[in-house]
């Protein structure tokens, strides 16, 4: 079996309104030259082009999928939610909830992200692919059940559980989430149910401001959250997934593992001040692989999320899927030797290291 891709070119259409940033234009808000929200097409499309200039595309097996329907979002959203959202998508669009900006067409456009998700999770868990990739956009994992935030208006990854539920009610699942944000939807979506594992490595207070810390553990200590100052790079990321997530997940013993899978933790990303490399995420990515073959036979999907570097997404994100699929196809990071001489160090890096292991601690407790 070889490694799914789904993706749409439609996604890359969704319109994130008329922004400067993280502001609304208007007062003193200048408009920006390429206006919007960061959440921009850019870092997905030109993911998309780097695999298929690399051919590493050729080697997966790419889908598209079908609009989530009005059944598998009721799973998780309310129907006036939906509701308001699908009204106000057919004339010019709007806002909803915090700073969610969305233009014509926002409602299907969100939808088929949703669907990228559940269709890359249903050929999982059916067998038709080893494991998959979703290249979703807009992402998920801050939206709420009624209240979106974040760039996020649907959460893609808690309706691909839910539907893969239906079929399955008694399925066990793990969500990992290295989006620099904390996934706060996707907690508080599953944070009382015993079967869902939820697992956030965050920068602390970054975003949301008042959520992600590390004594929020919710039902049977369900979830956990690995909150890591400004600065930690490469070794502590491979160091919370050795010393906390690996030993949480062969404790949860999960059917399915999901990836929330953002890349603003990178070094240069503008909505963060962390130092990942495309090398952590594919060592990471590596790693977690190695864990599904060993706890679930292999199933395993990452959806994409956040990673506001147009330069530097593609790179982290080749470096991701080449790695799920086991491919032999490089796409050489031209940062490497920059990004490594400017990881943590010395006492600094020992400071992380502490950090990690007194979070270790903690959640073993």
């Amino acid at each position: 079996m070889t490694t799914g891709l789904y993706w749409d070119e439609r996604c890359f259409w969704f319109s994130g309104g008329n922004y400067a940033f993280t502001q609304p234009v208007g007062g003193l808000v200048q408009p920006l030259a390429a206006g919007g929200i960061p959440e921009s097409p850019e870092t997905k499309r030109r993911l998309k082009n780097l695999i298929d200039v690399t051919g590493l595309t050729q080697s997966l097996a790419c889908h598209s999928a079908e609009e989530a329907s009005t059944e598998a979002l009721l799973r998780v959203h309310p129907h006036g939610y939906l509701s308001a959202f699908e009204e106000a998508s057919k004339g010019s669009g709007g806002e909803l909830g915090l700073r969610v900006p969305f233009g014509h067409g926002g409602y299907q456009q969100a939808a088929l992200s949703t669907g990228l998700a559940c269709r890359a999770v249903s050929d999982v868990m059916a067998g038709r692919v080893r494991n998959a990739y979703a290249l979703s956009r807009p992402p998920g994992h801050h939206c709420l059940p009624d209240f979106p935030n974040g760039f996020c208006l649907l959460a893609n990854i808690a309706v691909a559980v839910q539907a893969a539920r239906a079929i399955q009610p008694d399925l066990k699942v793990a969500v990992l989430d290295w989006d620099v944000h904390h996934g706060n939807g996707t907690e508080a979506i599953f944070l009382d149910d015993p079967a869902t594992l939820t697992i956030s490595i965050h920068q602390e207070n970054n975003y949301p401001l008042d959520t992600g810390g590390a004594e929020v553990r919710g039902s049977d200590k369900s979830n956990i959250n690995i909150p890591l100052p400004p600065g930690a790079g490469h070794a502590s990321y491979l160091r919370a997934i050795e010393h906390i997530v690996q030993p949480a997940l062969k404790q949860f013993q999960p059917d399915l593992i999901v990836v929330a899978c953002g890349y603003d933790a990178s070094v240069i990303d503008p909505l963060s001040r962390m130092m990942a490399t495309a090398e952590t995420f594919a060592a990471m990515t590596q790693t977690i692989k190695q864990t599904a073959n060993t706890l679930c036979d292999g199933r395993l999907v990452l959806v994409h999320e956040g990673g506001y570097s147009e330069v530097y997404v593609p790179f982290c994100g080749h470096a991701t899927i080449s790695t799920l699929a086991g491919s032999l196809i490089l796409a050489p990071d031209p940062f490497a030797d920059t990004f490594r001489q400017r990881q943590p160090t010395g006492r600094f890096q020992s400071f992380l290291d502490d950090w990690v292991d007194a979070l270790a601690a903690f959640h073993a407790s």
